[in-house]
């Protein structure tokens, strides 16, 4: 059985910090001997982080946490109203980011966070992805 860890990564309102934190979570993936979970991982926080961004004009955090069979990945932004999954755009690069996580993630949720200062949209996919 794998050892839980949590890392917590804050980012400024600034869009390359999506790749950043994109790099940061490979590393961390990597380092824990997740690599089946990289690029599953790294799809779902851009989207997240994406959208906080997009959608916010204050910091995010990324926050990524393993425990027994369960990684669980999610964005914390500063935007207290839900999350909608939308019809996406004509246009191939908007309205996908939720539509993304409901299909690649085993599960995924929100919840506000201190009442009004923001929300974190989470998702979690299992350590024992089968290949290809």
């Amino acid at each position: 059985m794998r050892t839980a860890w949590e890392y917590t990564l804050y980012i400024p309102h600034d869009p390359r910090a999506v790749a950043i934190s994109r790099r940061t979570l490979r590393d961390i993936l990597t380092t824990h001997t997740l690599p089946a979970l990289v690029e599953p991982a790294e799809l779902l926080a851009s989207e997240l982080l994406t959208n906080a961004l997009r959608h916010t004009t204050g910091p995010a955090a990324l926050k990524l946490r393993q425990s027994g069979r369960s990684f669980r990945l999610g964005a914390w932004d500063t935007d207290p109203t839900p999350p909608t999954i939308t019809t996406p755009a004509r246009t191939p690069t908007s309205g996908r980011g939720l539509h993304l996580v409901d299909a690649y993630a085993d599960d995924w949720g929100w919840f506000t966070v201190n009442g009004n200062s923001g929300k974190y949209i989470w998702c979690e996919l299992g350590t024992e992805l089968k290949p290809g």
